[in-house]
């Protein structure tokens, strides 16, 4: 680690959030530096324009101006962000889907601890912050998840795609093939069962051990033991026996029939 702290800026309206992210970083995280902690939006846009810091702390929902106007508004993310939010299904699926960091509240100790580490690897690294920027997109896209983007870990550093643009995975070891629909084919650094937990919410079903397809590319189901699935880009794929009433479960719910 270099021998200057990160510069890190808190934003959370609850007093009491504020301080107790600032003793649980005081104790568990000395790398970091307190730049600011503010208590609205408007008072962290003008500390965050004026610090310049590394590192953010950004609680979602604030009254007036919340977390995501805040970063609407700011627009140019010159910084890393670590979320501070309470329980919300939508938005964690929209977290999930962007490979941002995020934590919720009652923030965890070795949690806090972890989120910090892949923020000061990022930011060593200069890695582009296009992963808030895909957030952003996804949560107004919450209520058609195959509209959201996703992001993939590849051996390059991570990818943003469209999820409808995705036609199946297929497992490879201990990665992952993404297959597109204009062919391009990008291989991950995770599992397929990683990726089966974040996408199952989103259109896409296991049929084998080593496939996971997108329900929005099934063209034709054949019938057979387990039968097989003929996907838009003309692959056929075998559905594995004890998937198969699930697979016909989930098309006719997803395709309403």
């Amino acid at each position: 680690m270099r021998p200057t702290p990160f510069n890190v800026v808190l934003v959370d309206d609850e007093p009491r959030g504020l301080s107790t992210m600032e003793k649980l970083l005081s104790l568990h995280c000395p790398d970091v530096k307190i730049a600011a902690s503010c208590s609205s939006a408007d008072e962290a846009i003008q500390k965050i324009r004026s610090i310049d810091p590394e590192l953010v702390f950004l609680d979602i929902a604030m009254p007036v101006k919340n977390g995501l106007d805040l970063l609407n508004e700011l627009q140019d993310f010159t910084f890393e962000i670590i979320f501070v939010t309470a329980h919300n299904q939508y938005m964690i699926e929209a977290f999930h889907f962007s490979a941002v960091d995020y934590l919720l509240k009652p923030v965890n100790d070795l949690l806090l601890i972890n989120a910090v580490k892949r923020a000061q690897k990022r930011i060593l690294e200069k890695t582009s912050n296009k992963n808030v920027e895909t957030f952003l997109h996804n949560v107004q896209h919450k209520d058609s998840p195959q509209n959201m983007r996703f992001c993939i870990s590849s051996v390059k550093g991570f990818q943003v795609v469209a999820l409808k643009d995705i036609i199946y995975c297929e497992a490879s070891g201990n990665y992952c093939n993404f297959h597109f629909a204009n062919q391009q084919v990008i291989c991950t650094v995770k599992t397929l069962q990683e990726y089966e937990k974040s996408l199952e919410d989103a259109g896409f079903f296991r049929i084998h051990k080593s496939w996971l397809i997108n329900l929005l590319h099934v063209k034709e189901y054949r019938r057979g033991e387990g039968g097989s699935v003929i996907l838009s880009d003309g692959t056929e794929l075998e559905i594995a026996r004890r998937k198969k009433d699930g697979f016909l479960e989930r098309v006719k719910r997803f395709y309403k029939f």
